[in-house]
């Protein structure tokens, strides 16, 4: 067993609770359908502070389980492949970006742009089991605004959030994925 497997277990799962929570208790119904919420936070996050792999689990399942609870079962298969794809992005761009931005004061922006190409792909993954697979026609159109605006505030709370976090020498130490210079 590798070290640190039972930390980087522990840390996806106490994130896996905290996307599905932020997802869950934060949401608010839409009147075309679904619902917004705070869990593209958490979404973001997973893929920043547990690395590519792990982050996708947290993502995907705690994002999918909020489905399951919240009743939109239709949604959950979904939801784990594209919030996992969502906190995968995340890490991948943000370890493109950082090699290409490697000053410190600007340690924002790469995570600033992946979480663009990140939360797009939410977006559109959406877009597409909506209009394709759910066969939702104009209803789904309507959602790529709503989508689109939750990803914009996921992005902004998530970097704030890390940007706020990872600074601090104790608890920056715990996330080795963030450690990528």
């Amino acid at each position: 067993m590798k070290k640190g497997f039972a930390k980087r277990i522990a840390f996806t799962a106490c994130m896996t609770a905290l996307v599905c929570v932020a997802t869950y208790a934060l949401a608010v119904p839409l009147p075309i359908g679904g619902y917004f919420n705070a869990g593209d936070v958490f979404v973001l996050l997973s893929g920043w502070l547990l690395g590519p792999w792990y982050g996708a689990l947290a993502a995907g399942l705690g994002s999918a389980c909020a489905d399951l609870f919240l009743g939109y079962t239709a949604y959950a298969p979904a939801t784990f492949f594209v919030k996992g794809g969502v906190s995968l992005l995340a890490w991948g761009g943000y370890a493109l970006f950082k090699k290409l931005l490697s000053k410190e004061p600007l340690d924002f922006l790469p995570r600033l742009f992946s979480g663009v190409i990140a939360e797009l792909f939410m977006v559109l993954g959406y877009f597409f089991f909506e209009a394709v697979l759910l066969r939702l026609g104009l209803s789904a159109a309507a959602n790529l605004f709503c989508n689109a605006v939750q990803g914009v505030c996921g992005l902004v709370g998530a970097t704030l959030v890390v940007s706020a976090l990872y600074p601090l020498p104790k608890l920056g130490a715990f996330f080795p994925a963030l450690h990528l210079k």
